[in-house]
């Protein structure tokens, strides 16, 4: 995936969506991916919820190849800040 290709194909299921709030994806020297309501972005900002992950489990989370409980269990993914948030990426993606 590009880094366009990962915002966009996120854009179609958050439309769709009800979730309110920030969720920043922050994969480090690659860049961040926001989710603001039922906007995405590149855009770095202040986040309700920040989850650290690598690029390559970003993009396989967006593909649906990657369960997020899954992933935060085993250390895949690093979540900080409001868990309430955290929890909705389980039906957002």
């Amino acid at each position: 995936m590009t880094d366009d290709e990962i915002p966009a194909d996120m854009r179609a299921k958050v439309a769709a969506s009800d979730f309110e709030g920030v969720m920043k994806f922050d994969c480090g020297k690659d860049g961040v991916v926001v989710i603001n309501g039922r906007e995405v972005t590149r855009q770095d900002m202040e986040a309700d919820c920040t989850i650290t992950l690598s690029r390559k489990n970003l993009e396989k989370l967006v593909r649906g190849e990657l369960n997020p409980m899954t992933a935060f269990l085993t250390g895949k993914i690093k979540v900080e800040g409001d868990l309430s948030v955290a929890m909705k990426l389980q039906t957002l993606l």
